[in-house]
């Protein structure tokens, strides 16, 4: 008996280190097609539906979104996939 205590407490302490391995990330993302003043808009939009993402901050001028993101809920895949969905192909910088 005095032995289920200990597993308890190590199997707790299992689960919550598996937690403290998701991260927020960060990627930047070269963005195409971005042309006028609403696009950026758009582009944000779209990024933000996604589940897990924190931030987006996204500039006409540099072609670029700069994507906050929980590891946990979403990958860079998904938020590629979202704005091309919207008309806006990216990829990963660099």
């Amino acid at each position: 008996m005095a032995k289920l205590p200990l597993i308890v407490t190590i199997a707790v302490a299992m689960l919550a280190s598996s937690h403290a391995v998701a991260a927020d990330q960060t990627v930047t993302l070269a963005v195409k097609n971005m042309y006028c003043a609403a696009c950026p808009y758009t582009v944000k939009a779209s990024l933000q539906a996604v589940p897990g993402v924190k931030q987006a901050v996204v500039s006409s001028k540099e072609k670029t979104a700069i994507v906050t993101y929980d590891d946990e809920k979403t990958d860079v895949k998904a938020l590629v996939a979202a704005t091309t969905n919207a008309g806006y192909p990216s990829a990963p910088k660099g």
